[in-house]
Order: C-alpha cells, then structure tokens, then sequence
C-alpha cells in the first residue's frame, strides 16, 4: 500500500493530456522510488476511464503498482504495466511490431503493447532479421495490410530499411542495445537507422518502445470525421 506521502510533493499527474492530445500520460517508472510509484498507481485507481502505462518496472515496481492495482496487466518481459487491464476496443489501423531477433523481443513488446493499449490493433512477429530475409520475406502479406511498422533491431540496424523498401506504410526504426561491443549498445543500430536508403523511415531513441510504439498509433489513429 501507499506510505501515505503527499502526491504533490513528488508528482504532478496530468490527467487532462487525453483530452488535450488524445492520448494519456505514462509513467516511466525507472529512477522513482517504490513508494512514489505506489502512490501514482493509488491515485490512478479509480480513473478506470483513463488508460495508464508503468513503463520500465523493475520487478520491485511491479509489486509496489500491484499492491495498488492487483488487477493491472503485467508483462514483466517488457516492463510493463497497464491500467485498466483490458485494452480498449481497437479503432483505425493495425500495426505491426517486428523484432529482428528474440533478443529484441522485450523493448518490440514494449512498442507493441503501448500501442494496444492506445487503442490499435497490433501484430508482433518475432525473430525474421537480415541474417535470414526469407523470414521477413514469408509475412510480406501481413506487412503489407498494416497502417504503421515498428521495426527494432540491434547489431547492425539494417531491418527497417529493407522492410521500407517492402511496404508502402511508414515505418518506425526502433534500435535497441543488443549487440556486441562495436555495437556500442545499440548507437551503431542507431546510426544505420538514420542513414536508411529507404524513405518514410522515422527513428526513436535506443531502447524506446514506448515512443516507437506511441508514434505507430499514432500513425494508425482513425481518420478525423
């Protein structure tokens, strides 16, 4: 439970953000103390109408949101946690969450994740990097029904680029940190992305799949009336 310290003293919520943009505030969990996320997750509770995301929970995160929200849905793979549990019903377009090798596969669920919750239906596939473009090659159909990708890759960072120049959709580059030392935890995936050959290629920062995946639902957000 929350220790009862003052909200204000450490947090401002602005709960008005869905109105004002659309979309609502996450909160980034990392560098907050237990009791401060605990005491963001108890003010959250009864704001069923708002959608809440705990992005990077270590696992002490997690049990201090779940004393608050025990019903809250918990990816501890992607360090996640969403309030209420059940995404909303989706509107506008799909989008696709492609995650070059499994070791990509935590920061591409964060992407995925934030963006069902956001309100987009989502697909994730999963391993189907360069080393093997048969793999990508063998989804083209479902690649190609999608209003926004997110592609993450470390190493290298060639996948967005070729998957670009597949499909007529934009496409969000998502370097992640894997990779050997020359891969400078993941500034070289970083670099290849923004130097893609292929146009419509957007770029987040290393590891950030909630901002990939906000944008794609963005992307994907249905049209005005």
């Amino acid at each position: 439970m929350a220790d009862g310290t003052n909200l204000s003293s450490y947090a401002t919520l602005d709960l008005g953000r869905a109105a004002r943009r659309g979309y609502p505030e996450a909160v980034y969990c990392a560098g907050k103390t237990t009791a401060q996320v605990a005491g963001i997750a108890a003010a959250m509770r009864r704001r069923e109408d708002v959608t809440t995301l705990f992005t990077r929970a270590s696992p002490a995160h997690a049990e201090a949101i779940l004393a608050e929200l025990p019903d809250a849905h918990h990816d501890a793979g992607a360090a996640l946690l969403a309030w209420p549990p059940t995404p909303p019903v989706p509107t506008g377009g799909l989008v696709v969450v492609v995650a070059a090798g499994t070791s990509d596969l935590p920061i591409a669920r964060e992407a995925m994740l934030t963006a069902r919750y956001l309100g987009r239906d989502t697909d994730l596939l999963v391993d189907v990097g360069v080393a093997g473009l048969h793999r990508i090659l063998s989804h083209l159909d479902l690649l190609r029904r999608a209003r926004a990708i997110v592609v993450a890759a470390g190493m290298d960072g060639a996948l967005p680029s070729v998957v670009a120049g597949l499909v007529s959709a934009p496409v969000v580059a998502l370097p992640t940190s894997v990779g050997y030392g020359a891969a400078f935890d993941g500034l070289a995936a970083l670099l290849a992305m923004l130097n893609a050959c292929a146009p419509g290629v957007a770029v987040v920062n290393i590891d950030n799949g909630y901002g990939a995946g906000h944008l794609a639902a963005q992307i994907a957000a249905p049209e005005p009336a």
